[in-house]
């Protein structure tokens, strides 16, 4: 059984079909599914979605790509949501230095105060980190006392060490799939099996067996299988281990 520790399936790429979706990600294995908010507007359909399905997890956060939908009042409601709902995580949320016209000092603003909430709480933090992962970690150990996962893991052998010091998984999904990926690919290869964990990002990221198609959880799947590929190693444990991280950070039953 598998976890997919992050899928947007409550955006409108899955409105057609949503229960077909879900149907497929059961029949390829895919028991759970953490699935992170991207900005306030979506938090209550996001809420509804998961009374709907025991095997979907709502986490409620800012994602910095969304910046220009924020307010300073949403992270008061943030925390309303927080103490109410009592999500999984705290998340999405981060830093992106790739996308053009993204304030870099109102993304830290958000950033930095979603990190104090998510320790006031005592919830892992689900991070977007692109062309950032150093200031995040900077961030991380500035304010102590977070654990969480960076999902789309795209940085170095030597700040994904530095993340597991600070409590940290890496999500690895999609990018995994293709061959140009090689850091990506050896990084997979190498690194100790208690810190990955698997993911999708559906509808976004597709596997390179399935290029500009919309993502999906059920292709869940076919990450394990590249990733037991790299190790060499059965996908019987892959899935095992993967699954028990997602659990254990995330307090899944």
């Amino acid at each position: 059984m598998l976890v997919d520790s992050h899928c947007h399936l409550d955006v409108a790429a899955f409105d057609a079909d949503r229960a077909a979706v879900l149907a497929r990600a059961a029949a390829a294995g895919v028991e759970a599914q953490v699935i992170p908010a991207i900005s306030r507007a979506g938090f209550a359909n996001l809420r509804a979605l998961c009374a709907t399905h025991a095997g979907l997890h709502a986490a409620y956060g800012l994602h910095p790509m969304y910046l220009a939908e924020h307010r300073p009042a949403h992270l008061h409601e943030l925390r309303e949501w927080i103490e109410r709902e009592r999500p999984v995580a705290l998340g999405e949320c981060g830093l992106d230095y790739f996308v053009d016209g993204l304030d870099a000092d109102l993304q830290r603003t958000y950033f930095v105060r979603q990190l104090e909430l998510a320790r006031e709480f005592d919830l892992p933090v689900i991070l977007h980190a692109r062309r950032a992962v150093d200031e995040v970690i900077a961030t991380l150990r500035r304010i102590g006392g977070l654990r969480g996962v960076v999902h789309s893991y795209s940085g170095s052998a030597e700040q994904a060490r530095q993340l597991g010091q600070l409590g940290f998984l890496l999500g690895i999904g999609g990018p995994v799939t293709y061959e140009r990926a090689r850091r990506l690919r050896e990084l997979v290869a190498h690194m100790p099996l208690e810190f990955l964990l698997l993911e999708t990002d559906a509808p976004d990221q597709p596997l390179a067996t399935h290029r500009g198609e919309r993502n999906e959880p059920a292709r869940l799947a076919e990450v394990l299988d590249a990733v037991a590929a790299l190790r060499g190693e059965p996908r019987e444990a892959i899935a095992g281990a993967t699954t028990r991280n997602a659990k254990a950070l995330f307090g899944l039953p």
